[in-house]
C-alpha cells in the first residue's frame, strides 16, 4: 500500500500522511506552542519538523518508505514557470533527502479545496476557496495571487473554472492591477472594529450579532460591487492588508490605531454591516458556481470558510442542496489536501471514508500520579466509570477539562482536548469567558448528539463545528450558555462513532434531559489547543478548572465533592 505525505510550509505549518487508507495529521503549533506557528519573518518558509516526525512514527514508517510528497505552493511571484522550480528547491532543502527528492507542488487553492472534496463523499461538486491569498496566478493574470477560486470537482478531474480578476487602480507610476481579497476585506475592517489583543476576525463575527447592519450598511456596500458572472470588485485599499487608511463613517475616521476610541455600539454596528456585506458577496459567487456546474453540492474551504455565520447562510441561500465545509479549512488543511491529491489523483487509490471526527493526531500520553497539582486530588483507574462520573460533575455545573484519545486536527476542539460545561446557565458562559480571558460577547459552541440535533436546532450543524444553526425558540432558555445574542449557535454534531464524546453526552442526557454540552478549546489565551496530558494538568490548575479527565484518571479540585462519596443532585 503506498504512502503519501502532504506538507504546509507557511503559517499554520502542518503535516499529513495517508497510508493503508488511514489519515494521520498534525499541526506544528501543537509542539511549538506558537499559535498558527507564524514564521519569525514574513515570507520565511518553515518545515513542520515535529508534526512530520510524529506522522512517520505513528504510521511506523521511515522517510524512505514514502512514495509521494506534495505541498501547496504559496510564493507570490508574478513570473510564469520558473518560480515553481525555485520554490520547490527551497522547500525540498528543508526536508530529509529522500522526502525532498519526491517533493512536488500544487496550487494553494487546489490543496484547500481537495481537503474538503476528497473527504466529502460526493462524486460531483462545485468547489469554492476564498482566503487572503494563495499561489501566484502567473503572467496570464498579471501580478497577484489566488483570492477567489471556483472549481468543478469530479473523481477523475479537477477543473478550475472561476478566478477573481484584478482591478485597475491609478498610482503615481501609472495604472496598476490589484487583486483585491475578500479575506483581506474582512480582516481589514475587523482591525478597525476589534481592539488589539483579541483575534480580529472571530471577535468581529461574534460582535456582529449585537449590531444594527443598517447604520453603516449602505456605506460598506459601496466598497464592494457585485457584477455579472460572480464578479466581486472591492474598492482599493479596502481589499488589501492596509488598515491605516482612514475609513470615513458617520463623521468618524476608523483606523486600526484608533479602534479603542470608537463607541462599543458603533463598533458592533460596523461589525454587523461588514458581516452582512461579506456574506452577500460569497453567496453571490456561490450562486454563479451553481449555474456553471449544475452540481448539487458545494465544497467550501480557505480561511474565509472559518466564518461559521457565513457558512450557515451559504447552506440556506447558495442554491446548493448540500454544503460541505472542509474539516480544517484554514491553511493547515492544505497539507491534508495535498496528501489526498497524491493518494487519489496521482496514485489512483480509493478515496477515504467520510469522516465524522478529525481525531488524526497524537494521543495525550499517560498522566503520572506524581503530576497532581496543589489544590487537586486524583481518582484513578475509573475505567468505564469515567463518563458517568464526569457527567455527574457537569450536571452540577462544574467546569471540566476533557483530554481523551487522539488530538483533533484544525482550529476547533471537537471533544478530545476540550473544556466542557453545562449549557444551561448564561453565568457559565460568563465564567468561562473570564477564565479564558475572552471578550464577554464571545459565544461558546454546543456539542450535541447527532440523533437529537434537530430537536434543539433548526439544522443539524456538522461534525467539525464549522457552521451556525438557529436555536429553536422553545428550547433557547434551557441552553442559554450556548445560545448567542442573535439566537444562533455553532453546532458540533457528535456521531455514534465519536469514541471519546458520544458516551459522555449520553450520560449527561440521561441525567439532565439535555443531549448537549458546552464545548470549547482547552488552551490559554493566545496559545494553541494543548497536546499532552502533562500540559493539560498545568493548564487546568492555571485556569482554575473544577476537574480534569485524562484517560481513566480524574483530577478533582479540593472544593469539589467526591462523586463516589457524595450523592450529587441533578439540576
Amino acid at each position: 500500500m503506498p504512502a503519501v505525505l502532504g506538507l504546509n510550509f507557511h503559517h499554520d505549518t502542518s503535516a499529513a500522511l495517508v497510508v493503508d487508507g488511514r489519515l494521520y495529521a498534525a499541526e506544528e503549533e501543537r509542539w511549538s506552542g506558537i499559535k498558527h506557528n507564524h514564521p519569525t519573518r514574513k515570507g520565511t518558509l518553515t518545515a513542520p519538523t515535529r508534526a512530520l516526525q510524529w506522522c512517520l512514527e505513528a504510521a511506523g514508517l521511515e522517510p524512505q518508505d514514502i512514495d509521494a510528497v506534495w505541498a501547496a505552493s504559496m510564493r507570490p511571484n508574478p513570473a510564469a514557470g520558473w518560480w515553481l522550480a525555485e520554490e520547490r528547491d527551497e522547500l525540498a532543502a528543508l526536508l530529509p533527502t529522500p522526502l525532498g527528492e519526491h517533493l512536488r507542488l500544487l496550487s494553494h487553492h487546489t490543496a484547500h479545496v481537495l481537503s474538503g472534496y476528497l473527504l466529502s463523499g460526493h462524486d460531483h461538486a462545485a468547489g469554492l476557496v476564498i482566503d487572503a491569498g494563495g499561489s501566484s496566478l502567473g503572467s496570464d493574470f498579471g501580478p497577484g495571487r489566488e483570492r477567489i477560486t471556483g472549481y468543478d470537482l469530479r473523481p477523475d478531474r479537477v477543473d478550475r473554472l472561476h478566478q477573481s480578476m484584478p482591478t485597475v487602480v491609478p498610482s503615481p507610476a501609472g495604472p496598476r492591477r490589484v487583486h483585491s481579497s475578500l479575506g483581506h476585506f474582512y480582516r481589514n475592517l475587523a482591525r478597525r472594529v476589534i481592539p488589539p489583543g483579541d483575534e480580529p476576525e472571530g471577535s468581529m463575527m461574534a460582535l456582529a450579532a449585537f449590531g444594527d447592519p443598517q447604520r453603516y450598511g449602505a456605506r460598506v456596500r459601496d466598497l464592494v460591487r457585485l457584477g455579472d458572472d460572480g464578479e466581486v470588485r472591492i474598492d482599493h485599499p479596502w481589499g488589501s492588508a492596509d488598515s491605516s487608511t482612514p475609513l470615513l463613517l458617520g463623521g468618524r475616521a476608523w483606523t486600526a490605531d484608533n479602534v479603542a476610541e470608537q463607541p462599543d455600539h458603533k463598533r458592533a454596528d460596523l461589525a454587523a454591516a461588514v458581516q452582512e456585506v461579506f456574506a452577500e458577496s460569497v453567496v453571490h459567487i456561490a450562486r454563479h458556481l451553481q449555474r456553471l456546474t449544475r452540481a448539487s453540492t458545494l465544497v467550501f474551504s480557505g480561511g474565509c470558510a472559518l466564518n461559521s455565520h457565513l457558512n450557515g447562510q451559504l447552506a440556506a441561500d447558495s442554491g446548493f442542496d448540500t454544503l460541505f465545509v472542509a474539516p480544517a479549512p484554514h491553511d493547515a488543511g492544505t497539507a491534508v489536501g495535498a496528501a489526498l491529491y497524491g493518494w487519489h489523483y496521482q496514485l489512483g487509490q480509493e478515496r477515504l471514508p467520510v469522516p465524522t471526527d478529525a481525531a488524526w493526531g497524537p494521543e495525550p500520553g499517560a498522566l503520572p500520579t506524581t503530576a497532581v497539582p496543589t489544590g487537586y486530588r486524583a481518582l484513578t483507574d475509573l475505567g468505564p466509570g469515567l463518563a458517568p462520573t464526569v457527567a455527574m460533575l457537569l450536571a452540577e455545573h462544574h467546569i471540566v477539562g476533557w483530554v481523551q484519545g487522539q488530538l483533533e486536527f484544525g482550529p476547533r476542539a471537537l471533544g478530545h482536548r476540550s473544556i466542557l460545561a453545562h449549557p444551561g446557565h448564561a453565568a457559565t458562559r460568563d465564567r468561562l469567558n473570564a477564565i479564558k480571558k475572552r471578550a464577554a460577547y464571545r459565544p461558546f459552541a454546543p456539542a450535541v448528539l447527532a440523533e437529537h440535533a434537530t430537536e434543539w436546532f433548526m439544522s443539524a450543524g456538522d461534525p467539525f463545528m464549522n457552521r451556525v444553526a438557529r436555536v429553536r425558540r422553545c428550547r433557547a432558555d434551557r441552553i442559554a450558555a450556548v445560545t448567542h445574542h442573535d439566537g444562533t449557535a455553532r453546532v458540533q454534531s457528535v456521531a455514534l462513532d465519536h469514541q471519546d464524546l458520544h458516551e459522555l453526552l449520553e450520560q449527561f442526557h440521561e441525567r439532565t434531559g439535555l443531549p448537549l454540552l458546552l464545548n470549547t478549546s482547552f488552551n490559554r489565551k493566545g496559545t494553541p489547543i494543548l497536546r499532552t496530558a502533562e500540559q493539560a494538568v498545568v493548564a487546568a490548575a492555571d485556569l482554575g478548572l473544577d476537574a480534569l479527565a485524562v484517560g481513566d484518571t480524574l483530577l478533582l479540585a479540593d472544593h469539589v465533592p467526591d462523586p463516589h462519596a457524595t450523592s450529587l443532585r441533578t439540576r
